[in-house]
C-alpha cells in the first residue's frame, strides 16, 4: 500500500494558473496492483479506479444526501460492465465526502470482488472522509458493503 500526491499545473497567456492535486492509493494483491486516483474539486470528487494502467471504464455519478435520501441518487453515465458496483462506489464516495462523486471503474476482477477491493481502497485514501452531518450515511453504506 502506498499513496502519493501529484500536482498538475497549467498556465495560460492571461496569467491564469490551474493546479490540480491528484491523490493515488494502491494495493498489491498476488502481484497485481489495484489503484485509485482521486481528484478533489470544491464541490465534487473524481475517482479513477483501475488495475496496472489508468484506463477509463464504466462511469457513474452520485449526489450526496443524508439518510435514505442518499441511496439511489446515482446513475451510470456510460459502460456495460460493473454497473451496480460502479454506482455503489460512487454513492459511497459521495457519502464519505459530502460532494458530487464521479467514478470510473476499469477492472478484470469479478463484480463482487471488485466492490470489496475498491471499497477497501477508497477507505485508505487520505482526506476523503467527512465528519459532522452526513457522516452517518458513510456508516450505513459501510455496513452494507
Amino acid at each position: 500500500m502506498s499513496h502519493g500526491k501529484d500536482e498538475l499545473t497549467s498556465s495560460s497567456s492571461h496569467g491564469l494558473r490551474i493546479s490540480l492535486n491528484m491523490i493515488e492509493e494502491k494495493l498489491e494483491v498476488n502481484s497485481r496492483f489495484f489503484k485509485v486516483n482521486l481528484l478533489q474539486l470544491e464541490n465534487a470528487v473524481v475517482a479513477f479506479m483501475f488495475e496496472e494502467r489508468m484506463r477509463l471504464g464504466t462511469v457513474a455519478i452520485a449526489m450526496p444526501g443524508t439518510g435514505e435520501v442518499a441511496v439511489g441518487r446515482s446513475s451510470v453515465l456510460v459502460g456495460g460492465k460493473y454497473l451496480m458496483t460502479t454506482r455503489a462506489l460512487a454513492e459511497r464516495l459521495a457519502a464519505k465526502t459530502g460532494k458530487i462523486a464521479l467514478v470510473s471503474l476499469f477492472t478484470e476482477l469479478d463484480e463482487t470482488e471488485a466492490l470489496r477491493m475498491y471499497a477497501k481502497l477508497l477507505d485508505k485514501v487520505p482526506g476523503v472522509s467527512q465528519t459532522g452531518p452526513g457522516s452517518r450515511v458513510s456508516d450505513l453504506i459501510r455496513e452494507n458493503v
